[in-house]
């Protein structure tokens, strides 16, 4: 079991999430994780944020980037679509900041102090994963839907507007990286 950090000093971002059921319940999903994580929160901060390529990109660099690409992103959506398109801002923070939660049961330390794939990573991938997390610590289903959502998995359902904004929030921080890294 790892130790437990300070989940706001980790996710200053919780402060964004207005309502404090949601607020707590997301900030409840990360320290379940934490507990049954063999990584800490000071691991998330020097970890690559993916298994696929080796980048310098640490983990919490990547979640971070992609929590505030979200929140730009949707409220720029609101400023220029909200009369059509009713969007839960909420709902967004609340779904970035969890999207990769699951992350903490599919990664696990390697020997060479870095990170690989977890004996439960292999036939559970972090959406899964996440999504019990979330269920587990009261999180509603509009947000467990993004963290289901937020990756290929998502590809073969209906994503609500919220979903589409933080999968490509992900994207949006991961497409670059990994192609500047193919070069």
């Amino acid at each position: 079991m790892s130790q437990q950090p300070d989940i706001l000093a980790l996710w200053p971002e919780l402060d964004w999430i207005e309502n404090d059921a949601l607020r707590a319940a997301t900030a409840r999903a990360w320290k379940l994780a934490l507990e049954r994580s063999p990584l800490s929160g000071a691991d998330l901060q020097r970890i690559p944020f993916t298994l696929l390529h080796a980048t310098p990109v640490t983990f919490m660099a990547h979640k971070r980037c992609v929590v505030h690409i979200a929140r730009e992103s949707a409220r720029a959506m609101q400023a220029f679509m909200g009369d059509h398109l009713p969007i839960d801002l909420d709902v967004v923070v609340a779904g970035a900041i969890l999207a990769d939660v699951g992350k903490l049961l599919e990664y696990e330390p390697d020997p060479a102090g870095g990170s690989r794939q977890s004996a439960r990573g292999k036939y559970l991938r972090h959406p899964f994963t996440g999504v019990a997390l979330c269920m587990e610590a009261g999180v509603p289903d509009a947000v467990s839907h993004i963290v289901a959502t937020h990756a290929a998995e998502g590809n073969l359902v209906t994503r609500s507007v919220e979903a589409c904004i933080v999968h490509h929030a992900d994207f949006m921080s991961y497409d670059p990286v990994a192609k500047r890294l193919q070069v």
